[in-house]
């Protein structure tokens, strides 16, 4: 004997779950489950079916916020190493002074470059985010003012283009269709 499974999805398709169901051998269906004759094979199946059905140990959500960019996963990834360093170098270099070690002054001389060292990773994280929204453009929420301005922008673009086509018209046609001549 098998077991199989199948993945079932509702009918809007959001929520999936496994569903196991255990197959009998071919010839044992053929003569009913277990052999008796007579025994109803398939509504045992169908409860046996309904019984194993369970429900997942999590369902997959969607992402709430959106992945950063490579370049900045990259220079956030660099900062924290760098950050997580710079703080065991500290922590050294305070256990060394309390225990009075020739090792304190070079770990302290140490700690104090690799704070220098954490602070410009920690900018460079910032100044790439800055860059790539800059190179790559903002997500423009409703609210957004760029937004309103680019609208405005176009339309006044769209009117400027049909009144030079209306133009154009009118001198193709010789100048008929006016009221006036200039």
């Amino acid at each position: 004997m098998g077991t199989a499974e199948r993945r079932e999805t509702s009918g809007d398709g959001t929520a999936a779950r496994d569903v196991t169901r255990r197959e009998t051998a071919p010839a044992a269906r053929a003569t009913g489950a277990a052999g008796r004759p007579g025994d109803d094979g398939p509504a045992r199946e169908a409860a046996a079916e309904g019984r194993a059905a369970y429900r997942p140990l999590w369902v997959e959500e969607p992402a709430k916020r959106r992945r950063l960019p490579d370049p900045v996963r990259t220079a956030a990834v660099r900062a924290v190493l760098v950050i997580a360093v710079t703080l065991i170098q500290a922590m050294v270099a305070l256990l060394c002074t309390l225990a009075g070690s020739w090792l304190a002054f070079p770990m302290v001389v140490s700690s104090v470059v690799s704070t220098i060292a954490a602070t410009w990773a920690a900018l460079d994280v910032w100044v790439t985010r800055q860059v790539w929204n800059q190179r790559h453009g903002v997500v423009s929420v409703p609210s957004s003012t760029a937004r309103a301005l680019r609208r405005e922008r176009r339309q006044a673009r769209r009117q400027q283009r049909a009144a030079e086509r209306e133009r154009a018209r009118i001198r193709r046609r010789g100048g008929t269709g006016q009221l006036s001549h200039p």
